[in-house]
């Protein structure tokens, strides 16, 4: 990670004035802007981390390793605040305390991880105490999809033909019908759409790019979005932000609908048919990528189309049709039941 404190002094105001977050905080987020390319939803999750990491240094009387500076540090560089691996594993104990989840105390420690790291490779202090700390374990939850007959029902709840209504059928026809997360619907651009190859560009995690099919329906809905009564209808007379000109998908106002937007329109429809409570956004990707495996897709198929790194990301969906399987099974096969009363 060396050379942050140049990529700092290249994005003005970087340190903003009155921030929670210190010095070499905010060079680390830098860092990661520009050098890794991470994402503003990802920077912010980073931030939160951080300051509250922090926060807790100082309401124990310590001085946050991140708010050092070479003015105080002495002539050997040591680092005065003394974090070491018992306090860090402290601030894990106190997340717990806290009701924290092991997936959220799991990214916690992620980005702590990464600011120590960062301070011994920019020389800053010598030793990294979460060098040899074990992340806590986090449990694999088994995604919660809905069954085809629910996802039917959802998307069946769309009535009207106003532009609202063609823009929440196309919302909700393209979060199933693709996969795609959340945020990488609401950034699509007009641009990135190609309807005669029945294909749709998506920019996921880590900016990077995937080609995912429009299935029939989604491509129907997205053609009445994009007809005489829906779009054009959004369209201001003037736009509030030049790049919001480009955006697929508008919020009543004219603008590009946000992430919070398009949550709404799904616990919306999720309220109408009786799914409020379990319907999300990511249920409806994971009951797309359940549903292709349950229908005998191949497993790597469906890691490129969800945009997963890692294979073992999608195999988790394997195990939820082995289970579906099993339910059937043993809820339909005489055999498979338990003993119970012999029948005549």
């Amino acid at each position: 990670m060396g050379g942050a404190a140049a990529v700092t002094r290249a994005v003005p105001g970087s340190h903003r004035a009155g921030s929670a977050l210190s010095l070499p905080g905010e060079e680390l987020l830098s860092w990661l802007a520009v050098e890794k390319g991470r994402s503003p939803n990802t920077l912010a999750a980073y931030r939160r981390d951080l300051v509250a990491y922090e926060s807790w240094l100082r309401s124990r009387g310590q001085k946050p390793v991140a708010s050092l500076d070479h003015e105080h540090l002495d002539g050997a560089g040591v680092d005065e605040a003394r974090v070491d691996e018992a306090t860090v594993a402290q601030y894990v104990a106190h997340l717990r305390g806290a009701g924290l989840a092991p997936a959220s105390i799991a990214r916690s420690m992620v980005s702590v991880r990464s600011l120590h790291r960062f301070l011994v490779q920019e020389g800053t202090v010598q030793v990294d105490p979460t060098q040899d700390l074990k992340p806590p374990p986090v449990p694999q939850g088994l995604p919660k999809a809905l069954s085809e007959d629910e996802v039917g029902c959802l998307l069946a709840a769309v009535t009207g033909g106003g532009p609202a209504q063609l823009r929440d059928r196309a919302v909700l026809e393209l979060l199933y019908g693709t996969g795609m997360r959340i945020s990488e619907l609401t950034g699509l651009s007009l641009s990135d759409l190609a309807v005669e190859d029945q294909l749709v560009r998506v920019l996921g995690k880590g900016r990077k790019e995937r080609m995912v099919p429009l299935g029939r329906y989604a491509r129907e809905a997205l053609g009445a979005w994009m007809g005489p009564g829906g779009r054009p209808v959004l369209v201001p007379a003037k736009w509030a932000r030049r790049a919001d000109s480009d955006a697929l998908f508008l919020n009543l106002r004219g603008g590009r609908l946000t992430r919070q937007g398009a949550w709404g329109i799904v616990r919306l429809y999720g309220q109408r048919v009786g799914l409020d409570g379990r319907l999300s956004p990511h249920v409806l990707r994971h009951s797309c990528a359940t549903h292709l495996l349950d229908h005998g897709a191949d497993i790597r198929v469906v890691q490129e189309l969800l945009g997963h790194a890692s294979i073992a990301t999608t195999q988790v969906y394997t195990k939820v049709s082995a289970e579906r399987l099993r339910a059937a099974y043993e809820s339909a096969h005489p055999r498979a039941r338990a003993a119970g009363p012999a029948r005549t």
